[in-house]
């Protein structure tokens, strides 16, 4: 089993503000769900609130070191990123997602294969949340497109799929 990043990051890495997007790009959401349907998604508790229900067509799991946390039926709750991992390649799937956030990213950084970064062409000074920056030597642009603005779309932004290169 592949196990992938999906994240829509600012260029300075941002990728929230008060556990929110900090942007509106309709066709990002698209492209999540797009790639992420039918396979299993991992994240961070703070990540699961802003959801605000578990995401339709996957396996929810949520990381949470807090016992106290209260989750739909179905969501699955691991306090360790390991455990998440050993229950979503039970999944008859040859992909898993981690989709956030910040410190969940950085955690799984030495464990995933690919990642789907949607660079949002724009800084965001009063982020809170933050992807963790990629050493290039170990990954490889394979794939890209690029959007500009428009009326739906603030800023420009780029699809992008590396793969990790194995050293």
């Amino acid at each position: 089993m592949v196990l992938s990043f999906i994240v829509a990051a600012s260029e300075n890495n941002a990728i929230g503000v008060h556990n929110e997007l900090p942007w509106r790009l309709p066709e990002d959401l698209k492209f999540f769900k797009r790639t992420t349907l039918g396979k299993p998604v991992i994240m961070g508790r703070r990540t699961f609130e802003s959801l605000g229900k578990p995401l339709p067509g996957r396996l929810n799991v949520v990381l949470s070191q807090s016992g106290n946390i209260t989750l739909p039926e179905g969501v699955l709750l691991f306090d360790s990123l390991a455990e998440s991992i050993e229950r979503v390649e039970e999944e008859d799937v040859a992909e898993a997602f981690i989709i956030g956030g910040g410190k969940i990213f950085e955690l799984a950084m030495p464990y995933v294969d690919r990642m789907y970064i949607t660079r949002v062409h724009t800084t965001i000074n009063n982020a809170d949340a933050f992807f963790p920056s990629i050493d290039h030597s170990h990954w490889k642009l394979v794939w890209e497109e690029k959007h500009t603005h428009d009326d739906k779309h603030e800023y420009d932004y780029t699809f992008q799929q590396f793969e990790r290169i194995e050293l």
